[in-house]
Parts: C-alpha cells; structure tokens; sequence
C-alpha cells in the first residue's frame, strides 16, 4: 500500500532550489541547497567552508540553526495550501553535539505535529559520515494570506 505525502500537491528539488532558496538571501549566501524530497520530510545540505565556519575553524551554531530554519521552513511551507496560506517561524531551539570542519552537513526535517494554525519540527543535522551534529526542533505559526500580503 503506498504511503500519502505530508505535502500538499507536487513538489521538486528543482522548484524549490529555484524558487525557495534565491539569490541575495541568507540560504543561497550560505550555499544551502535541498536534496531529497520523502512522504514525509525533506532534506538540504549545506558546505562547511569560509561562509559557515567560526573562528575556531568549526561549524557556527548559527549557521546550523540557518540551515535547519531553512529546511523546515520549507517543509512547512509545502504542508499548506500556498495559495491561501503561509508559514513564519516562531521558535527554534538546537543542541550541538559534535564539531564539523569540512565537507557538508545533511539537515533532515520530519514534522511531529502538523496543525491547523501550527506546525512543529524535527530536525536532524549529519555530517558526510552520517554521524549526529546537532537537533533542533522548530514550531511555526500557519497564517491565513489576505489581500494585504
């Protein structure tokens, strides 16, 4: 028996990666880019180079807590009807649990609740090989669009 998708209609890598992480913002200045699409969570990666780094030489705290606001926003944002509805952040939280100093990190966001006026979600952050580097968890708000967006 196939599974349903969380998502609401279709939904691509090529889309998002063109549409949702444009340039001149903090996704694309960091070079985050989405990599896999599931029923039920969507996964980005992001360098660990001189854009992302501390000055230790280590993945910034704030660079990981960039990268798993962008995924589960995103995620999010395709867990609604986009015409009539959109998401904003309203918090996140992470624990840091091991360093990184290069290749890429791997953010995976899974949702734990999906309500009708908000959303929360897991999310995991990997290193290329595959060991846990920080969790966060992540709540949005779910607004109804007016005429005024």
């Amino acid at each position: 028996m196939e599974q349903s998708s969380v998502f609401f209609g279709p939904v691509s890598l090529e889309e998002i990666n063109i549409s949702q992480i444009i340039d001149g913002q903090m996704a694309r200045h960091l070079g985050i880019e989405m990599t896999e699409i599931g029923q039920d969570y969507m996964t980005a990666k992001m360098p660990v180079d001189h854009r992302t780094i501390q000055r230790i030489g280590i993945l910034h705290g704030g660079a990981s807590l960039a990268l798993a606001e962008t995924v589960g926003s995103i995620a999010a944002s395709y867990c609604v009807d986009r015409d009539s509805f959109y998401i904003v952040g309203q918090e996140i939280n992470a624990n840091h649990i091991r360093p990184v100093n290069s290749g890429f990190v791997h953010a995976t966001a899974t949702p734990l609740h999906l309500g009708k006026s908000s959303q929360v979600w897991d999310i995991r952050i990997k290193n290329d090989a595959g060991k846990l580097t920080c969790i966060s968890r992540f709540t949005v708000a779910v607004l109804k669009k007016t005429s005024v967006l």
